[in-house]
């Protein structure tokens, strides 16, 4: 046989993963392949919008009502997609060409457009991990930043800010009146009030990739510790929590709450989901692991937000609960489940008006993670108050914007950012120093904000 005839052996033998190859891992594929398939890019179609049909790439069809495939789906796609690429070789692997620009190195034809610049992509970069041979969920290796997510109540966007410079370094946009937010893996979830869906934001691309249907209209919203569930306050009579699960994304559960639920934490263990309710006066514990409301406290006022501090082991010691129409929190012995007390914030010095604008008396508050300090907002007094912890002693208090509705601190207990709502702005805090830095301009009407790990 003559080496011309060989030649198109060798160009398959060539194409063959040899030992030194990496192999494709499904788990990586299921968990961060897949969704750069449904993400929506501005001003191009979705990946699955065309390769559901009439391709030689052909994803399974997304089933009705289903933000993403099923476990057998997955594992279809996962043997459709794994013949566009060369293993070990994302330079060499149609996968990676096809949509990249020409001028970065990509094919010269993609009828489905170009998504990616250049190989300095996010997306890029996670399919070129994939093909050589990323295993898991892929979340440990990646570098992660602390950041800042700042919704905004009346506004159709979400700012990211870089504690470290206390600019604004990220933007999601398309979420009209974006409530609560939270972070599992490499995904932000919002609270959308305006479809009453939870949106799902790529945390590399800050695009929204889903919108998950809600069983009514949303508040706040929490994460589990494990980053499996997403648990949504859902404010409509008769009140409910929504759990939905990250992996499938879907709302897999709707636990009844009585009154419509305001807020929604996880306790520091992680073992509880708390769910505070205005209508109801009353705060429900849910065991995470069943799923199942386990015990239920009433109070004499609406329940607003919620802090907590830990015992020695982790276990939560306190809650440090906002209530209704009062200035102050009150102190929630956890093993007892008892109220120790109720602290007034101070009064206005003479002269000094206070501030009758929208919003709860006292609304937003948190625990420093050294469990030294409570952080305390005052829309009537335009102020934050510091208390020392376990003794809850004044320690001072410093003017921000008008009408502070929250506040979330650094992960080094050295600074709050605190979200004022009718001043549309941020103020940046020195806990220790009890002093404003800085004010960063936000958009319409910022509420919850919180800080998170983020690629």
């Amino acid at each position: 046989m003559s080496i011309t005839a060989l030649f198109p052996l060798f160009m398959v033998l060539a194409q063959q993963p040899s030992p030194q190859q990496s192999t494709l891992d499904f788990e990586f594929f299921k968990t961060q392949v897949q969704p750069i398939f449904t993400t929506k890019r501005e001003g191009h179609a979705r990946c699955v919008s065309c390769h559901s049909v009439g391709t030689t790439m052909r994803l399974e069809p997304l089933l009705p009502g289903n933000a993403t495939w099923t476990e057998e789906q997955s594992r279809k796609n996962f043997e459709t997609v794994r013949l566009k690429v060369i293993p070990g070789n994302p330079d060499a692997s149609r996968l990676l060409l096809h949509p990249l620009a020409v001028e970065a190195g990509g094919d010269l034809v993609h009828d489905g457009g170009r998504h990616w610049a250049s190989k300095n992509n996010p997306e890029w970069q996670t399919l070129a991990a994939w093909v050589r041979g990323a295993t898991g969920s892929g979340t440990a290796s990646t570098p992660t930043h602390v950041r800042i997510i700042q919704t905004n109540a009346a506004g159709d966007n979400v700012h990211i800010i870089d504690p470290a410079t206390n600019k604004i370094v990220g933007e999601i946009k398309g979420i009209d009146a974006g409530h609560g937010a939270a972070v599992a893996g490499n995904r932000i979830y919002i609270s959308n009030e305006a479809d009453s869906t939870l949106d799902v934001v790529d945390a590399r691309t800050l695009l929204v990739t889903h919108k998950i249907p809600l069983s009514g209209h949303p508040n706040n919203i929490a994460a589990g510790r494990d980053g499996r569930r997403v648990y949504v306050a859902i404010r409509q009579e008769p009140g409910a929590v929504d759990v939905i699960d990250t992996l499938t994304l879907q709302r897999v559960k709707s636990i009844p709450v009585k009154g419509a639920v305001h807020n929604t934490y996880v306790t520091p263990d992680g073992k509880y989901v708390i769910a505070g309710s205005i209508a109801g006066k009353t705060l429900t514990a849910i065991d995470a692991k069943t799923e199942q409301t386990s015990w239920v406290m009433d109070f004499d006022l609406g329940i607003r937000p919620i802090a907590f501090d830990t015992n020695p082991d982790g276990s939560t010691k306190r809650m440090y609960v906002q209530l209704s129409e009062f200035n102050g929190f009150a102190v929630v012995d956890f093993a007892t489940r008892k109220e120790v007390t109720r602290v007034k914030l101070p009064e206005l010095p003479p002269g000094k008006k206070p501030f009758e604008g929208g919003g709860n008396e006292s609304h937003g508050l948190a625990v420093t993670a050294d469990g030294k300090t409570l952080v305390v907002c005052s829309r009537l007094n335009t102020a934050v108050y510091m208390y020392s912890l376990p003794d809850l002693k004044l320690l001072g208090s410093v003017e921000v914007g008008k009408s502070p509705d929250w506040v979330t601190l650094t992960p080094d207990s050295k600074t709050a950012y605190v979200a004022n709502a009718q001043s549309n702005s941020v103020s940046v805090i020195d806990i220790k120093a009890i002093k404003e830095v800085t004010r960063i301009p936000v958009g319409q009407v910022p509420k919850r904000n919180i800080t998170a790990m983020l690629p």
